[in-house]
This record gives structure tokens, C-alpha cells and sequence, in this order.
């Protein structure tokens, strides 16, 4: 597999994001509805020949049961298929912290974190089960919490359906699953049935809680050998102020055999979850942050069980602060004008494919090195600048469009010779995402400011104004002030009709506009 491979004639693939013995995982594009997803490879020919069958057919049914698992801490499936020698799936992108990232930015967790944590875990496991499901690799690797606080479990790939008509799928030989979170019965290759998942889930809350994983060893088979025979663990041996009733959970949950453990994720999530309940005035208190600045919260879901909310208060303007000093680290070397020029025909593809929020991810990566230090002033740079700030537009990111027009207007102001209508045009795009983000008031206002400055330097009925006369007019109505916005497309109407005659597609359109805006007036809007 390489970057820009296309699978299926509508998935291109963009960057590696793990491998595994037998199959790999990539980030990619969804061509046709111009989205991110996961596309997640098993390569045959690596499996061996007598496996091989057994291999296809534990893909193919993980990707049609996970597809039934209809819950939000699982990755969507989209499609599944073949790719040359390769059996592909393809899934959900999903954004977030592994917690192996998180244990290792912070060692141990909060109790309430972990609790909210094992519980998403658990509801996800509950779901599953009931669809005769089992994870079999549940480890920290394989959890994902979102932005949004939710816990994802990723990756089904070694899972195996329970049921007296379906025949097991494990390879001959091989012991699937990963040996540090590993059920006794799953290390003996045994039948593993749910309660090896709340094994796993213990080593996971565990570590959780400790910073560590249970046991400890210097290879596979010996790690292996301690699952079987080392007593128990406790966590108040590694820290205190975990509650009894948690430390007893654990308990149970790493008992070697399987009768001994809780009969089912659902009676585990019904211990936990009372743990993870977190006021909101404490949750600032506690919260996590992660290397790459990325706040988590895992406890905001009962906080906020439909999503978070925003500020009680409005949002402020979102214009930027562009008057900030430049952080020395931020000036680098631009990347060459041959790379750039590649980048460029390739941004243009998928442009005219429609394929916006691709471009605009691609060209933004290539001008990520430039910063915004002085190299981002460079001629050819602030082109491409702005093709990035139109792409955003078209592809609906207005909220990235705004500052990024904002910050052009600053710099191609600066320029030895600044171009007067690049720059106008850049003000009424910011003008424009503002609009659409709710900030009428403030994107009228910088609309007016821009017709006074265009108006400096020609005639008022100028036709190179019509098209922003209009926005301001529709603004103004769109404020409530029916009566003034008609004066000024009445007034726009004079001068359309004087320059292209009163029947011209021109004309035309601002007829229909002031005979909607009739309409609102006689419905007494």
C-alpha cells in the first residue's frame, strides 16, 4: 500500500496509521462524500496457506457484525471489499487519545476517569455480547477516547463468533489476542467466551488505575505463565483511595477462572458507573490534558449525555488575534516551488472532482511548515494561502476560512506594493464566513466598511459593486429591517436596469428578491 492508491475506484489513501502481522491500517478519503475514513487491509499472502481460508472468513464476519453493532462507542463500518490480493474494510475515522497515550502522559488516572472510562467500555461490551460477539484483543491500544469525552473500542479484527452453529474461527496453532491482557482460558487456547473480555477489562482498569498492568514479564510465554499462576493483584498495593467496592471489582474481574468473574458486562457497568459521575464544577479540576494539548474528558457523557454544550455565554467575535507576535520557531524554510507546484496540480484534481475538503487537507498539510513567519508572506505562498482560505469556504469550514482571509488581509496589506482588490476580495470573504456563522451584525458592518473604501476609488453605480451592494441589502433584511433593505435593492434595481435593461438575467434576480421581500412584509414579518 502507498498514499494516493485508490481502492475501489472511490477511497484514496492518504497516510499509514498501524500495521499488524497480517494486515494494516490506513487513513484515507471517501471520494464520493468527500470524508475521512479508516480503511483497515488484511493482506492474504502474508497469512499462511493453510490459515489463509479461516483468515477470510473471521474478516469478512467481522466486518458484518461489527457493521450490526449499532452503538456509539464503535466505529461505523461503511463498505468491505476486495483489493487486488487484499480483503478490505472500510470505517469510520475516529479522532481522539489511545489510552495507552493517555497512561503514558499520566501515568494512573482519576477514579472517575477510570470509572467513566470502564463503563463506556462496558456498554460497548454488553452490546456486543449480546450479539454473540466476543473483542478477544480488548487492550489500551484498542480504546479510544474522543474529544467529546466518548470511549470508542476499535479494532474487532481477532474477534470470534460464539454460537453452536458457527464454527470457531481461530488460525490452527496460533493464539490470538495480546499476551499482557490475556484470559487464562484464552492463553490455553481454550473456548473463550465474554467473561475472557472482563478479564481483559480488568488488566485495562487496572492499569487505569496504577499506571501499570498487572503483571509484568520479559517475553510472551512468560507473561503468559503468570496469568495462569501468579495470585491476584491488588490495587491498593500500588496506590490508595481507590474504593473497596472498586478493588473488589478487580478482583473479580482478574480471577483465573472465568465461573468466578462477574457473570456480565452489564453487572459490571452497573458497578462502575456510579464512580464516574463527576459535578461539573469539579471536572475542570481533574481534567486531562495530553501531549499535543488535546483536553479529554471521559466523564463529560454523563454530564452531557447528547453531546457537549456550548458557553452559557455567546461566543466571541471569531476574528484572530493577528497582531501577535511571531514565536521564533514558527519561521521555517518554505518547501521548494517544485513541490509546491505537484501539491498544487494534485489540490486542483481533487477540486474539480469536488473533493474540497480533501484539497483543502492536502494543501494545508503542505503548508504547514511554513508557520506564519515571514515565509508565509512570500508571493507564492500567499497564493496558495488563498486558495487554502477558498477551499475552506467551499468545503464548509467557515469557521477555519475566517482567520485564515483575516490574517491574508493583514499581510497583503504589508506587501510593498499591496493589491487594493485582492485584498477587498478577501474582506468580503471574512465578511461572508462571518455571516455564516451567526455574526450578521459584525459581517454587515465590515461590508459597509468595505463598500465605503470601494467607493473611494469608483462611481457609486459601478457594476464591479452590484454583487456587494446586494449581500449588504439581503444582510439588512436578514436583520429584520425589511423596509431598508428594499430602498437598497430598489436603488440597485435602478442602476442594473440602466446598465443591462429591465428584462437581463441582473435585473431579473433582484426583481425576484424584492418580491420575496413583499411577501414577508404582507405576512407581517
Amino acid at each position: 500500500m502507498q498514499a494516493q492508491e485508490r481502492v475501489a475506484d472511490r477511497y484514496e489513501l492518504t497516510y499509514p496509521v498501524g500495521h499488524g502481522g497480517m494486515g494494516e491500517v490506513w487513513a484515507g478519503f471517501d471520494e464520493k462524500l468527500d470524508r475521512p475514513v479508516a480503511i483497515k487491509f488484511l493482506r492474504k499472502l502474508t497469512v499462511p496457506e493453510g490459515d489463509r481460508d479461516t483468515a477470510i472468513d473471521r474478516f469478512i464476519r467481522e466486518a458484518r457484525v461489527t457493521a450490526r453493532l449499532d452503538h456509539p462507542g464503535v466505529p461505523s463500518v461503511h463498505d468491505v471489499g476486495h483489493h487486488g490480493d487484499d480483503l478490505y474494510i472500510v470505517m469510520q475515522l475516529v479522532p481522539g487519545v489511545l489510552l495507552s497515550d493517555l497512561i503514558a502522559e499520566r501515568g494512573w488516572l482519576a477514579v472517575p476517569w477510570a470509572a467513566a472510562i470502564g463503563t463506556q467500555i462496558c456498554s460497548v461490551l454488553a452490546v456486543a455480547h449480546a450479539a454473540s460477539l466476543v473483542h478477544r484483543d480488548l487492550k489500551p491500544q484498542n480504546v479510544m477516547v474522543t474529544p467529546a469525552g466518548a470511549v470508542k473500542v476499535l479494532d474487532f479484527g481477532v474477534a470470534a463468533l460464539l454460537g453452536p452453529d458457527v464454527p470457531r474461527l481461530t488460525a490452527t496453532g496460533h493464539t490470538l489476542g495480546t499476551p499482557t491482557y490475556m484470559a487464562p482460558e484464552q492463553a490455553l487456547n481454550s473456548a473463550v467466551g465474554p467473561r475472557a473480555d472482563l478479564y481483559a477489562l480488568g488488566c485495562v482498569l487496572f492499569e487505569l488505575l496504577t499506571g501499570q498492568p498487572p503483571y509484568r514479564a520479559d517475553n510472551p510465554l512468560g507473561m503468559l505463565h503468570r496469568h495462569l499462576n501468579d495470585p491476584v493483584p491488588s490495587v491498593t498495593n500500588h496506590r490508595a483511595g481507590v474504593p473497596d467496592v472498586l478493588v473488589q471489582l478487580l478482583v473479580r474481574l482478574l480471577a483465573k477462572d472465568p465461573q468466578h468473574r462477574p457473570d456480565s458486562a452489564v453487572e459490571v457497568y452497573e458497578l462502575l458507573a456510579p464512580f464516574g459521575a463527576v459535578a461539573t464544577e469539579r471536572a475542570a479540576d481533574i481534567g486531562l490534558t495530553v501531549a499535543d494539548g488535546q483536553r479529554v474528558d471521559p466523564t463529560m457523557p454523563y454530564r452531557y449525555p447528547f453531546g457537549p454544550l456550548p458557553p452559557r455565554t455567546p461566543l466571541p467575535p471569531t476574528r484572530v488575534d493577528i497582531a501577535r507576535p511571531r514565536a521564533a520557531t514558527e519561521i521555517v524554510e518554505p518547501p521548494s516551488l517544485d513541490e509546491l507546484a505537484e501539491v498544487e496540480d494534485r489540490v486542483w484534481a481533487l477540486a474539480e472532482e469536488e473533493r474540497f475538503t480533501q484539497a483543502a487537507e492536502l494543501l494545508e498539510s503542505a503548508l504547514r511548515p511554513v508557520g506564519r513567519g515571514h515565509g508565509a508572506k512570500q508571493p507564492r505562498i500567499l497564493e496558495l494561502r488563498l486558495n487554502l482560505a477558498n477551499l475552506y469556504v467551499l468545503s464548509g469550514a467557515f469557521r477555519q476560512a475566517l482567520p485564515e482571509f483575516q490574517r491574508l488581509i493583514v499581510d497583503l496589506a504589508a506587501r510593498p506594493v499591496p493589491d487594493e482588490e485582492l485584498i477587498w476580495q478577501c474582506r468580503q470573504q471574512a465578511a461572508s464566513c462571518q455571516a455564516e456563522l451567526g455574526e450578521a451584525t459584525e459581517a454587515l458592518r465590515e461590508l459597509r466598511a468595505l463598500l465605503a473604501d470601494e467607493q473611494q476609488v469608483m462611481p457609486a453605480d459601478s457594476p464591479e459593486l452590484f454583487p456587494l451592494r446586494q449581500q449588504i441589502a439581503m444582510l439588512v433584511a436578514g436583520l429584520g429591517d425589511v423596509p431598508e433593505a428594499r430602498r437598497q435593492l430598489e436603488g440597485l434595481r435602478r442602476d442594473v436596469n440602466a446598465l443591462h435593461g429591465a428584462g437581463s438575467p441582473p435585473a431579473a434576480e433582484i426583481e425576484t428578491l424584492l418580491n420575496h421581500l413583499d411577501r414577508l412584509g404582507n405576512d407581517g414579518s
